[in-house]
């Protein structure tokens, strides 16, 4: 899924005052965690997700996946958070339009 810079600008204002939902330890991203980011995206559309460790790569490598895997579209990394988006089928949160490029 891909974002609008508006759009993701958006929804780093609505994931401001959010907190961590899902929590990933040392075993990393394993099926239960998967399953707990999906009824969580769900459930809420936009969350924040904490990743243990000290490893930049392997974080970013980890958002990739979730984003891949469960169809969401990344919104921001902020050290050790992420913030993924996702609409739902009762859609909660309204994303501004994508400005038509101005014709010249």
């Amino acid at each position: 899924m891909e974002l609008t810079p508006e759009q993701r600008q958006h929804l780093k204002g609505l994931a401001h005052n959010l907190n961590p939902v899902v929590m990933i330890g040392n075993n990393g991203l394993t099926d239960a965690v998967v399953r707990e980011i999906a009824i969580n995206l769900d459930a809420h559309e936009l969350i924040k997700i904490r990743v243990l460790g000290d490893e930049r790569e392997a974080r970013l490598a980890i958002y990739e996946q979730i984003c891949d895997d469960l169809d969401a579209a990344p919104v921001q990394v902020i050290g050790k958070l992420l913030v993924v988006y996702r609409p739902s089928d009762k859609q909660r949160i309204v994303l501004p339009a994508a400005k038509k490029p101005r014709g010249r």
